[in-house]
């Protein structure tokens, strides 16, 4: 059985069994290349490209065709002869009515000013720029796993951190309205501590929702039953320090491990052998064709007679377009059109890789020094609300700065899950941009 089907059939066993199924990142990229609409078209264009070359290499071998017939004529009279000295008749040609014919020919190209020969290899670069597709397509699905798999661990993270954050408030309102009672706050300073609850349970509520928005997005990339229920087993966690490579040593590898750029070179391979394919109408073009022919009668045979008769010819043709109207030269016309078309869009091509590249790896280094300042940012703040709780239960603190405590703790613990995720996504874009399943490091 498949990794595909055996998690299918688990995920579809029990709602149960749905809410206990765990996945690594990895694991959902394995089910999402299974399971994509968009690498099926992908392969379905490969396939074609393929079926093309094989189309191309047949016109250049020898074709063996076999055709029959039947033909039914109308009633003549036969063909006789009258001997003046006796008056006598005979038939000289008898009238077959029923006409069959079998025919095998064979023809081959002899020459066809390479259109032929080009339009073969054309077909193989095509063929070769449609593979590079596919397992570009294939990386870009890898990147669209990877950014909903911790799109998905962020929100879940940021989810967490407000249930908590509304316990801690929900208990604060009972400290607060236990001070009232000890005339050690009025009653707005409670009201104060009741309107942050509820802002935090509305926060609740945007999370929550967020959490399903994102699963969702990931079961749609996976091509996975929207409700399917995963629990992600991958972790977040924080990244040693790197040692970083220049930017344009990694623009000039991606130039090199780039499938988009394999392919649109191959592509504008494939357009110079057109042109030189259309150049083609400008010489002769030579074959050979030799028929079997096995009739009934055969026309060949005289005289005529209602029986089987074979007979066979071999002829060499030759085919040349004195004067078309410039129709060859409006045909080369098209393809250097389309050739300067292909050298245009690689050169976009490489322009946008460029900034692609420079983009996700100054976001990486966004990202990883954030991280370490996020990890402080979360020790202070924690340091922060415990001696400002500690103040605020004995009233020596404001209710204002309890407020602000938690909203900092809040804020840094979101911050820090925020940097974690934007750098497995500033991670897995630069793989992306670089043409690989990993990013160079």
């Amino acid at each position: 059985m498949t990794f595909r089907f055996v998690l299918l059939m688990a995920l579809a066993a029990s709602p149960v069994l749905r809410a206990q199924q765990k996945m690594t990142v990895e694991e959902c990229i394995r089910v999402g290349l299974e399971n994509s609409k968009s690498l099926h078209i992908s392969k379905a264009a490969l396939d074609g490209a393929q079926a093309r070359t094989g189309e191309a290499r047949a016109a250049r071998l020898p074709s063996l065709r076999f055709s029959a017939g039947y033909t039914r004529l109308s009633t003549v009279p036969d063909v006789t002869f009258i001997n003046p000295q006796d008056s006598s008749e005979f038939t000289f040609s008898q009238n077959v009515f029923d006409n069959y014919s079998l025919k095998l020919s064979l023809s081959q190209q002899l020459f066809s000013g390479f259109r032929l020969e080009n339009n073969h290899r054309a077909s193989r670069l095509s063929e070769d720029a449609a593979q590079q597709d596919y397992e570009n397509d294939q990386l870009e699905l890898v990147f669209n796993v990877k950014a909903a798999y911790w799109n998905l661990h962020g929100a879940i993270a940021f989810k967490a951190f407000v249930d908590e954050n509304v316990e801690q408030v929900k208990a604060h309102v009972k400290d607060a309205q236990n001070l009232m009672a000890q005339g050690m706050l009025t009653n707005n300073d409670v009201l104060k501590v009741q309107v942050q609850l509820s802002n935090t349970q509305l926060l609740q509520i945007d999370a929550a929702n967020a959490v399903e928005i994102a699963r969702i997005r990931l079961n749609n990339v996976m091509g996975l039953p929207l409700d399917t229920r995963i629990q992600l087993s991958s972790q977040l966690e924080s990244k040693p320090a790197l040692e970083y490579q220049q930017a344009e040593g990694l623009v000039g590898a991606a130039m090199k491990t780039r499938n988009d750029v394999r392919a649109t070179e191959l592509r504008v391979k494939a357009a110079e052998t057109s042109v030189r394919a259309a150049k083609a109408g400008y010489y002769p073009q030579l074959s050979i064709i030799g028929n079997y022919y096995y009739n009934r009668p055969n026309q060949r045979y005289f005289p005529t007679r209602n029986e089987f008769k074979y007979s066979w010819d071999v002829g060499l043709n030759v085919n040349f377009d004195l004067w078309n109207w410039n129709a060859t030269g409006y045909q080369v016309g098209q393809a250097r059109a389309a050739l300067t078309q292909s050298r245009e869009t690689l050169g976009l091509l490489k322009d946008r890789i460029s900034l692609e590249v420079t983009q996700n790896y100054l976001n990486l280094r966004q990202a990883h020094e954030k991280i370490s300042v996020a990890e402080q940012s979360i020790e202070q703040a924690q340091e922060n609300y415990r001696i400002t709780s500690e103040k605020f239960k004995k009233g020596l603190a404001l209710t204002s700065d309890l407020l602000d405590a938690e909203v900092a703790l809040l804020q840094a613990k979101t911050n820090h899950t925020q940097a974690l995720v934007d750098y497995e996504l500033a991670e897995a874009g630069l793989a992306r941009a670089l043409g690989k399943e990993e990013s160079l490091q």
